[in-house]
């Protein structure tokens, strides 16, 4: 597996990103265009395949979007044992979702000055990211 960094971390699954929303978006797209044109007789018909096409969408969002948020929660869960282990405490109140998610690929040498640094400079998560020397991977996320 190639070591993972800044550059190559975020993952996308062609199947999902690219061919599963550009297929959704093309078939709400064609069944809104459906609707716009269908002839009385088939409008209940257009109706029902445009609102197919939209409960895949909305779908679509969610099924991206739900495991995410169970990701976030156990990320959040095991960098607050690792600052514990680390410090003795629970994390500071300042620490904002997307910094303690980034502040995971930092190594335990790095982590509680770049933890102290994002806290006082208000870094975002990609200026946590791109301060990491040496990168520690996840592959589990996606």
């Amino acid at each position: 597996m190639q070591e993972q960094n800044f550059k190559n971390h975020a993952i996308l699954v062609p199947g999902f990103h690219y061919i599963g929303m550009l297929s959704i978006l093309a078939l709400l797209g064609g069944s809104i265009n459906y609707l716009c044109r269908a002839t009385p007789e088939n409008k209940y018909l257009a109706a029902l395949l445009t609102l197919a096409a939209f409960i895949f969408a909305v779908l679509w969002i969610y099924i991206r979007t739900f495991p995410l948020k169970a990701q976030d929660r156990a990320i959040r869960a095991e960098e607050n044992l690792r600052h514990y282990v680390l410090t003795g405490k629970l994390f500071p109140a300042e620490l904002k979702l997307p910094q303690i998610i980034a502040l995971r690929f930092a190594p335990d040498s790095e982590y509680l000055a770049l933890l102290d640094r994002a806290i006082k400079e208000n870094l975002s998560n990609k200026e946590i990211k791109v301060a990491i020397q040496n990168w520690k991977a996840d592959h589990h996320r996606l």
